[in-house]
């Protein structure tokens, strides 16, 4: 099906400042409808969930619409969904959780291609509970990280893998679903960061094989919370610590507090946009699935033109050169600090940040430090002349 960016673009308001966002990665912009989905909300009827008023009744609805949202962008059960304050929060809570059961002798195995936040919890989990972190490294030159080398690292002691679905650094995409048969197999748990991945594909949590599956709306055109996916038998066996009233149901026991409901709407709202990117029929998660598939298509050929105009000019070093990777383009100028070069850009009108991300581990892989590079990241509402204006700032710039 063909992908109207001319049509897409029309629904962010931010778009109008004339700038071009490659700043999707670190959160992207947000359509009209997901605004005011957050703003009818905080102006309606709201009280704690409940069954009575009718208040209570609207964020009793709203929550079960954004579990349901959240299901279908993802393949999961709604009864599986869990929201938090980020995802980087719940990491942390579920390796607190998990690390539970874990002592000397177990092993966790974490991926140097990751996100900090799909590292340092589960570290730092595994240290207080005494148990051993054993680590894994991506291709230094092209970024990948092979089956082989998780596989390598697993035993019969192995208890739980972290990696990533894609590296919000340099886009690599791991084959999870591979990583995923080889880490059952041990008998071993996978908590896979989705955070970067969600935004650019089409995703199946069951076919993935991931047994927690975390990410952001904020990444995908909604509001900044975290959300994640697991099977509700999974999450039933977890005891979290929590408040002695709060219900022990599931998913609302690793829930602290109220629920940001005008968030969850937003997010319910970015659910909806994406499943309507293209003109498609069918329930929505056959409307997302069609859309995802599109936008991912659509990205990728943007991601070859951006790559092929960097590599066209002198002194730029692009770096990460995974055979499946998103639209995200990490790159360097001879001679120029990145700092520099993101300021540039700026002058230019041309948002592209430069950093390590919190992806310190793998920028120290690729031998950039925590200086890092200057990060561009494809969007659903980029077009081919954002590409170009990068391009053009790019060459001017060096």
């Amino acid at each position: 099906m063909a992908y109207d960016v001319t049509a897409v673009r029309k629904h962010f308001p931010a778009l109008a400042e004339g700038a071009a966002h490659f700043d999707g990665p670190g959160g992207s912009q947000v359509p009209d409808v997901v605004a005011e989905a957050v703003a009818a909300t905080m102006v309606s009827g709201i009280a704690n969930r409940g069954s009575v008023t009718a208040a209570e009744k609207r964020a009793t609805g709203i929550v079960i619409d954004a579990r349901q949202a959240m299901a279908d962008l993802l393949g999961a059960s709604p009864e599986g969904i869990v929201f938090g304050r980020s995802m980087t929060q719940l990491t942390y809570d579920f390796s607190r959780t998990l690390a539970k059961e874990w002592g000397a002798g177990d092993e966790i195995v974490v991926s140097r291609l990751d996100h900090d936040a799909n590292i340092r919890p589960w570290v730092q989990a595994a240290l207080a509970a005494g148990a051993t972190i054993r680590w894994v490294e991506p291709d230094p030159v092209s970024a990948e990280l092979p089956v082989e080398t998780i596989a390598a690292a697993l035993t019969d002691r192995t208890r739980l893998v972290a990696v990533t679905g894609a590296s919000n650094l340099v886009g690599t995409r791991p084959d999870i679903p591979t990583i995923a048969a080889a880490v059952h197999e041990v008998g071993a748990l996978l908590y896979v960061d989705g955070v970067h991945l969600t935004a650019h594909a089409p995703v199946d949590v069951t076919a993935l094989g991931a047994d927690f599956y975390a990410c952001s709306p904020y990444k995908f055109l909604g509001p900044h919370l975290g959300a994640l996916a697991a099977a509700p038998a999974l999450l039933a066996g977890l005891r979290p610590d929590k408040l002695l009233p709060a219900t022990d149901d599931v998913p609302e026991r690793f829930e602290f507090g109220t629920l940001p409901y005008e968030l969850l709407a937003g997010t319910t709202a970015a659910v909806d946009f994406l499943a309507g990117l293209v003109a498609g029929a069918g329930d929505r998660r056959s409307r997302l699935l069609a859309s995802m598939a599109a936008l991912e298509a659509y990205e990728d050929e943007l991601r070859v033109r951006l790559e092929t105009g960097l590599d066209a000019i002198g002194g730029v070093t692009r770096y990460g050169r995974a055979a499946r990777r998103t639209p995200t383009v990490l790159f360097s100028v001879a001679g120029m600090d990145s700092q520099r070069v993101y300021q540039e850009l700026g002058k230019h009108g041309v948002n592209a940040p430069a950093g390590s991300f919190y992806a310190i581990e793998c920028a120290r892989v690729l031998g950039l430090g925590e200086a890092g590079a200057v990060r561009a990241g494809v969007a659903p509402y980029t077009d081919a002349n954002d590409v170009d204006r990068l391009l053009a700032a790019v060459h001017v710039t060096s």
